[in-house]
């Protein structure tokens, strides 16, 4: 029971916060979000179960999620830890037979912690790998003319298993791992797939959960901050050489996905609590937004 003024006021913001989400649950009622899942918010406890749980209400108000996980930094641990040295060829790891090994390991690992976080909220969740169904179709990836071993590029995504999950109300857990013509197993870069994957299933949103608050105009200035943008504006900041670094792909993930057929791709740093819900939900949002 409501005791005082203050604790009503609490009440009526509360239920202003939930007025201001209807007409976005509304809006996005049965449609399908991709969200890549990874950095910080995967190696801190507390945010990978406030991630989940936010994932875990968009399912249960009526949105449709898929979640595509990386793993990078659990498999660095884990190469270390056996007593291999982790290397990079321009930012991508080289992934020899025996680290293709351990990285199948250690992503099949992390998916199935994921798919027990989601159980334990009461929503049924499969973790499935990118093999299964030959969902993930790849060819080898080189770096700049450079051999980086079972690294693969993204050349057909094969939807049927994903659809049939959330047909039947499952929340599917994708963990980037591919097949070549001959049957190889190949790491794929999580963004990457993420990004294949919402083209394939015409996702209504992707978002890409990662280590910064979204887009700047300038990165010193934190008034340049980009909330949303097109694909026309992305392309004009690339030109300019505004944007570099690890940024770079990922905008262009973003810009690929929008002009084949995801209405609406979202940056969001993950490390900060409820992120999605924020960006989602709410009229202002949190992070850059990127349309046509």
């Amino acid at each position: 029971m409501i005791k005082n003024e203050e604790e009503m006021r609490e009440a009526q913001r509360k239920a202003s916060v939930l007025i201001e989400a209807l007409p976005y649950i509304q809006q996005f009622n049965r449609r399908i979000i991709v969200i890549k899942y990874g950095g910080s918010a995967m190696t801190s406890q507390s945010l990978k179960e406030n991630v989940i749980k936010d994932v875990t209400l968009l399912k249960l108000v009526g949105f449709k999620p898929i979640i595509v996980h990386g793993g990078g930094k659990e498999i660095s641990r884990w190469v270390e830890k056996v007593g291999m040295e982790p290397r990079f060829v321009n930012g991508l790891r080289v992934t020899d037979e025996e680290t293709m090994e351990l990285a199948e390991m250690v992503l099949n690992k992390v998916n199935k912690e994921l798919v027990q976080l989601v159980e334990s909220l009461g929503v049924q969740a499969i973790g499935v790998s990118g093999k299964d169904g030959n969902m993930l179709h790849v060819r080898k990836r080189y770096s700049e003319g450079q051999d980086i071993g079972f690294v693969g590029e993204i050349k057909r995504v094969r939807p049927k298993i994903l659809l049939d999950l959330l047909e039947r109300d499952f929340l599917p857990i994708v963990a980037p791992i591919g097949l070549d013509d001959e049957f190889h197993t190949y790491n794929i870069n999580a963004d990457d797939a993420a990004c294949a994957i919402a083209q394939a299933v015409q996702a209504e949103k992707l978002a890409f959960l990662t280590d910064i608050e979204g887009i700047y105009r300038d990165i010193n200035d934190k008034d340049s901050f980009i909330s949303r943008m097109s694909t026309k504006d992305a392309r004009a900041l690339m030109e300019e050489g505004v944007i570099g670094g690890g940024m770079l792909p990922k905008l262009n993930n973003c810009i690929e996905a929008v002009e084949n057929g995801v209405k609406n791709v979202h940056i969001l740093d993950g490390r900060l609590l409820h992120c999605l819900l924020l960006e989602i939900f709410t009229d202002q949002g949190i992070g850059t937004w990127i349309y046509e």
